[in-house]
């Protein structure tokens, strides 16, 4: 009898609510009229940072890859890798037999065209001393013996180009550095057949200098005009973190790179040999005063796989503007774009909204 008495209170309480005056509430247009509530933000324009961390490399100032000039074998070899070498040092030795034939040749025709030459001229003294006697010598065989000496005279000397061009091919037999530096590859041995190379072909060895190299950094395209070129450098390379260095910039290329980048280099003195080339640093660059940024929050830039954009309202509807990131601070990000300072733009957006939606 108490669970019928509960079933006919609970249904009269049911039919009270539905004859009363109150409706449902509807939390489906609650939720839609909170969607349509954009959180609106100004893009800013601050004065840049008085620098820029930018990463940087140690290049060798100097590197060559040392090829043969001629055909020959490894005879010798006085240097391997990692081994310190002065300039004018002897590296390799090469031994090519044919060219000591060639040579020997060469003599051969050098001393036969000088007794030619060396005949001739006295042929031509001879006849040139019989003429002063009127009737003895005819003028046409005198000027026959001149051009005869002429001749044997030049093919003597055709023949000492001949011989020192062969004895400078034997000088290319050995292999001498053309500057101060290390050997840091070796890739022959004794007996091994050597031929001039190409770029593709591996060289005999890699000589680089590394008492001064060279930290090259890329600048983006939309900093270059900024950067202080007179102004010192501070790096920390990232094997000696701690360790803070300062330079000043020595060249930069004046045209941008592939990359649309252009790359500047400073000059750093390996004094106690610790630095080594590849190795990787964090250099500040100065910014010259004055120069100004557009800035927008982390939180407004949408990043997809096909380009980065923020969400502009202009006139109460999206608009889609592409931009580049500069630099990236803790909450907001440098941008470059179709933006000026005091634009609208979308805070926390979503890929979902399209160009021309309605922003209220």
């Amino acid at each position: 009898m108490k669970y019928r008495s509960f079933l006919i209170i609970a249904a009269a309480s049911l039919f009270a609510a539905c004859s009363g005056n109150q409706k449902p509430v509807d939390l489906t247009a609650q939720t839609s009229k909170n969607a349509n509530k954009y959180q609106l933000v100004d893009v800013t324009e601050k004065a840049l940072s008085s620098s820029a961390r930018l990463p940087g490399q140690l290049v060798p100032f100097n590197e060559v890859n040392l090829f043969p000039k001629v055909n020959g074998f490894v005879k010798t070899i006085f240097v391997d890798r990692g081994s310190l070498v002065k300039k004018g040092q002897l590296l390799i030795t090469l031994e090519a037999p044919e060219m000591e034939s060639q040579l020997q040749a060469a003599n051969s025709h050098y001393l036969q065209a000088k007794e030619n030459a060396e005949a001739s001229k006295e042929k031509y003294e001879r006849l040139k001393e019989a003429a002063k006697e009127p009737g003895s010598v005819s003028p046409l065989d005198l000027d026959n013996a001149s051009s005869k000496m002429k001749a044997d005279q030049a093919m003597a000397q055709s023949e000492v180009s001949n011989v020192q061009s062969v004895k400078t091919m034997q000088g290319y037999l050995k292999i001498y550095a053309p500057f101060d530096g290390m050997i840091v590859q070796r890739n022959v041995s004794p007996g091994a057949l050597v031929a001039p190379g190409k770029t593709t072909d591996q060289p005999m060895l890699v000589l680089q200098d590394i008492h001064k190299m060279r930290l090259t950094v890329s600048i983006p395209e939309d900093y270059v005009d900024k950067v202080d070129l007179k102004q010192p450098v501070s790096f920390t390379f990232n094997a000696m973190p701690g360790q803070t260095q300062t330079a000043r910039i020595s060249r930069s290329a004046n045209a941008l790179g592939s990359m649309q980048q252009e790359a500047i280099e400073i000059d750093v003195t390996n004094q106690n040999g610790q630095l080594k080339p590849g190795m990787y640093a964090e250099v500040k660059i100065p910014m010259l005063s004055g120069a100004k940024s557009l800035l927008v929050p982390n939180s407004a830039i949408v990043r997809s796989t096909e380009r980065e954009y923020v969400i502009a309202v202009r006139y109460k509807k999206a608009v889609l503007v592409n931009i580049k990131e500069g630099l990236v601070g803790t909450d907001a990000t440098e941008v470059f774009g179709d933006l000026k300072a005091g634009d609208k733009v979308i805070n926390h957006p979503s890929d979902e909204t399209k160009e021309g939606d309605v922003i209220d």
